[in-house]
């Protein structure tokens, strides 16, 4: 099949929050192509602005957190449906769920080509214990199942997630490709100076212990010790993700609040803005895909604080752009808080290679030319 015949394709992720906040550009790429695009999601606030903006969305429910076998087949088969009647040419899924189920429905809809993106791990994979073990014999066999198919093509953020789909013999080389991340609006995120006052750290996340707000926490709390809390802000911005087993709940955050270590901002629409307050952006999470936070934050040439792991080393290079910290470590996390919050100078320096770096790898333009690539690739062999 020609890839340059439009159709139609679907767009699928586990919340409307995901697609509208990360894949938009996406999707008013394909549609000006002239493709024609169904986003299909579970209902939340956004599906309204979906209309608003002139896209199809279809509803499709999918317990985020759920494993009972009874709901999950039905979550699938209500997929299954979905595609039956809207007949997509392409399906492209992202976030566990929907690649899983996604992939199985596809096969059984017999939709052309598929396309999924492997945003991260999930908290499946960084679960230790029984409970992690149990987790990961049930998915694997899943993925494996899934993703093993002539008209399939995977995405990667980063190169450690590749190979560990590819060490377990989950996937073929050859139908995947890394891709970094889903891309920023580097004109939307520009640099600005400085506001005069008190070096403000801003860790722009879910409100979830994986993604180390307990760390920064701890921080927090090294740095009071030595007397240097007091002139540095931190501020937390996000919301909490109650859908996802690590979630912080309200009754701590309030605990941190009152005890004067972190100021909490909720969930701001204007990041831009948020970045031009902030002196330094942290991220000290157990691990990523590659986190757009820290792309955005490098665009609007701001340095980056974050933890030496897959998805933030691909956006940080230390000592250039930020500083990479061990995972888990609020001793050396301070250190790196404290030595860019008393030097101007060297946050300069370091936003303007972030912004450098932002600008020649992490484009809009760039992360969805290599997306229509693997489109056009995928429907070559149709």
């Amino acid at each position: 099949m020609n890839p340059s015949k439009r159709g139609k394709l679907c767009l699928v992720a586990n919340t409307d929050w995901y697609l509208y906040n990360f894949r938009f550009a996406l999707a008013n790429e394909l549609r000006s192509l002239g493709w024609e695009v169904v986003l299909v999601s579970p209902i939340g606030s956004y599906a309204p602005r979906f209309a608003e903006e002139g896209f199809q969305w279809v509803e499709w429910q999918v317990d985020r957190r759920g494993l009972n076998i009874y709901h999950e087949v039905k979550s699938t088969l209500r997929l299954v449906r979905i595609y039956k009647e809207e007949r997509p040419l392409l399906v492209h899924h992202y976030t566990v769920k929907p690649v899983i189920y996604g992939s199985l429905a596809a096969r059984l809809a017999k939709i052309p080509a598929i396309v999924n993106s492997i945003t991260g791990l999930g908290y499946i994979y960084l679960r230790s214990g029984w409970q992690g073990k149990v987790l990961r014999a049930l998915v694997m066999p899943l993925y494996r199942l899934a993703l093993k198919q002539q008209n399939i093509h995977i995405i990667f953020e980063n190169e450690v997630d590749q190979n560990i789909f590819l060490d377990n013999r989950l996937i073929r080389e050859s139908q995947s490709t890394i891709i970094e991340g889903v891309g920023v609006d580097v004109n939307r995120y520009q640099p600005q100076q400085e506001i005069d006052g008190k070096p403000l750290v801003v860790m722009p996340a879910r409100l979830l212990w994986d993604k180390g707000v307990g760390v920064l926490i701890d921080a927090a709390r090294q740095l009071r010790d030595n007397n240097k809390h007091s002139s540095i802000r931190i501020a937390l911005v996000g919301m909490p993700d109650p859908g996802n087993p690590t979630n912080i709940d309200e009754t701590q955050l309030q605990k941190w609040i009152q005890e004067g270590l972190v100021e909490y901002w909720g969930f701001r629409q204007d990041m831009n803005e948020v970045y031009h307050q902030a002196h330094i952006i942290c991220l000290p999470s157990v691990r990523e895909g590659l986190p757009t936070v820290l792309i955005e934050a490098a665009a609007a040439g701001r340095p980056i604080v974050a933890s030496d792991v897959p998805g933030c080393r691909e956006v940080v290079d230390h000592g250039e752009n930020g500083l990479l910290v061990p995972p888990g470590d609020p001793v050396a996390l301070a250190e790196a808080l404290a030595l860019l919050a008393s030097d101007p100078i060297l946050r300069r320096k370091m936003g303007a290679a972030g912004r450098l770096k932002a600008v020649n790898q992490f484009s809009n333009e760039k992360i969805i030319a290599a997306t229509l690539m693997v489109y056009s690739d995928l429907l070559k062999a149709i």
